[in-house]
């Protein structure tokens, strides 16, 4: 019987961490503009590398900008930050696109809305074993 392998399992973790420090000191009602603010101070005050807002750039896109996901934390997670009713398949979907062009292993989509926060983990499906 094989074991199975989180995916950035101590990372991950701790970011999750950030998260429920984010929402309970903010709550459900903030724009995703004010969660990211006080997200990265904690990244920042961690010492946790990140960019924000960084550019996929392998992505076809109809927008001048191209794609931008919220965060790139440590060049090994990209976190989606959301403040809205429910997370959608399209959300997922989008998540998967990132992934899968850049190469990253594992996304995280967080929807601070929720009255109970529960990160949504997501991997590449160009780079699960089979």
């Amino acid at each position: 019987m094989s074991k199975s392998k989180i995916v950035e399992a101590d990372l991950s973790y701790k970011l999750t961490g950030l998260f429920f420090k984010v929402h309970n000191k903010l709550g459900r009602f903030c724009r995703e503009k004010q969660y990211a603010d006080a997200f990265e101070k904690l990244l920042h005050d961690l010492k946790i590398p990140y960019v924000r807002e960084f550019h996929i750039k392998n992505l076809k896109s109809d927008s001048p900008n191209g794609n931008i996901v919220d965060f790139l934390i440590d060049s090994r997670i990209i976190l989606d930050f959301k403040a809205k009713s429910i997370i959608t398949k399209a959300d997922y979907i989008q998540m998967q696109r990132y992934l899968g062009a850049s190469d990253i292993e594992l996304g995280l989509i967080v929807n601070f809305r929720n009255h109970f926060l529960k990160p949504k983990r997501v991997l590449n499906p160009r780079l699960i074993e089979r």
